[in-house]
C-alpha cells in the first residue's frame, strides 16, 4: 500500500470502548478496512499510536463484527469484543433490548441488561464449548482431560477449550501477571497449537468463584477477556471444581459466565464508551 491510496481514504473516524480494561477501537462499515488493517500495528501502540487491544470492523446494516488484533491477525470470537459492539449498536445505532451479532464462526444472541449513559451492561451466549483438540485445533487426539506441555518456562499442565477461538487453559500455576508474561508467549505459539492459542492462568477460589490471568494470542497480555473467561469456567466445570454459575475474577475486573440447560455458556458484563475521534491514515503510514 502507498501513500496515495491512503490519501484517497485519509480521514477515519473510530471509537474507543473498554470492557473491564480490554479495550478495542470500533470502525463502521463500510469503511477503509483494506488500508487501516495494515497499520494497526502503528495505531493500536499504546505509547507510539491511540492505543487498543485491537479493532472492531462493525456492519450495522448486517450486524456483523470482524476482530482484528494488534498484530493484524484476525480473530475469530473475542466476547469482551462482543459486548463491547454490542454497547456500540445500541448507543450509536439505536439496537434494541435484544438482537444478534454474528462472528466469524456463527450468531451470538445478546440481552441488554441495563443502559447508564455511555455505559452498556449485556450478556452474550457464546454458544457451547468444545474439548476436542480438533477444534482449537491442537495436535492431540479425541478430547484429553489434559494435556502436558514442555515450554522454556517450564511444564503447564493444561485443559484444551474452543468456545469459538482456542483456549489452553492451565491449572497449577501462580496465578500472577509475572507468571503468565512468562509462560504465555511460549504456550501461544507451542508447536502443539498449529494455529496458535490464547493462554490463561487458573486458580478455583470456591464452587462460584475462579482467578485468572490471560495472554492473549496476537495481542499478549491484557487486562480481561470475555471468551477466555467462558474458556475458564467451561475447563473448571468440566472438572467439577464449580457450580453452572461462577464469577471469573481477572485484574481489569468480574464477568459472570453461566452454564444452560442445553450446554452453551452465557457471559454478562459491561461495556463503556471512553471516546469518539477521528485519525488520519497518513500520520500512521
Amino acid at each position: 500500500m502507498n501513500s496515495l491510496t491512503i490519501a484517497n481514504v485519509s480521514q477515519v473516524e473510530l471509537f474507543k470502548y473498554q470492557a473491564l480494561g480490554n479495550d478495542y477501537l470500533v470502525m463502521d462499515l463500510p469503511g477503509p478496512l483494506d488500508e487501516i488493517v495494515p497499520l494497526l500495528p502503528r495505531i493500536c501502540d499504546r505509547h507510539f499510536g491511540v492505543g487498543s487491544d485491537g479493532l472492531l470492523a462493525f456492519d450495522p446494516q448486517a450486524m456483523t463484527v470482524r476482530i482484528f488484533n494488534p498484530d493484524r491477525s484476525e480473530a475469530q470470537k473475542s466476547g469482551n469484543g462482543l459486548r463491547i459492539t454490542a454497547a456500540h449498536a445500541v448507543l450509536v445505532h439505536g439496537a434494541g433490548e435484544a438482537f444478534e451479532l454474528r462472528t466469524a464462526d456463527r450468531p451470538n444472541a445478546v440481552r441488554v441488561l441495563s443502559v447508564d449513559g455511555a455505559e452498556v451492561v449485556s450478556e452474550i451466549d457464546i454458544g457451547r464449548p468444545s474439548f476436542r483438540a480438533a477444534d482449537l485445533p491442537a495436535n492431540f487426539d479425541g478430547e484429553p482431560e489434559h494435556v502436558d506441555l514442555d515450554t522454556p518456562a517450564g511444564r503447564a499442565e493444561a485443559v484444551l477449550v474452543s468456545v469459538g477461538n482456542p483456549h489452553c487453559v492451565v491449572f497449577g500455576e501462580t496465578v500472577t501477571k509475572e507468571r503468565c508474561l512468562e509462560l504465555g508467549p511460549h504456550l501461544e505459539r507451542h508447536p502443539a497449537f498449529p494455529e496458535r492459542t490464547n493462554v490463561q492462568l487458573c486458580e478455583v477460589v470456591d464452587r462460584t468463584r475462579v482467578r485468572a490471568e490471560i495472554w492473549e494470542r496476537g495481542a499478549g497480555y491484557t487486562l480481561a477477556s470475555g471468551t477466555s473467561a467462558s474458556a475458564v469456567a467451561a475447563a473448571c466445570m468440566r472438572r467439577g471444581l464449580v457450580d453452572d454459575s461462577v464469577m471469573v475474577e481477572m485484574p481489569g475486573g468480574n464477568l459472570s459466565v453461566r452454564r444452560e440447560r442445553n450446554g452453551d455458556l452465557v457471559q454478562s458484563g459491561p461495556a463503556r464508551r471512553v471516546f469518539r475521534g477521528r485519525i488520519d491514515l497518513l500520520d500512521f503510514a
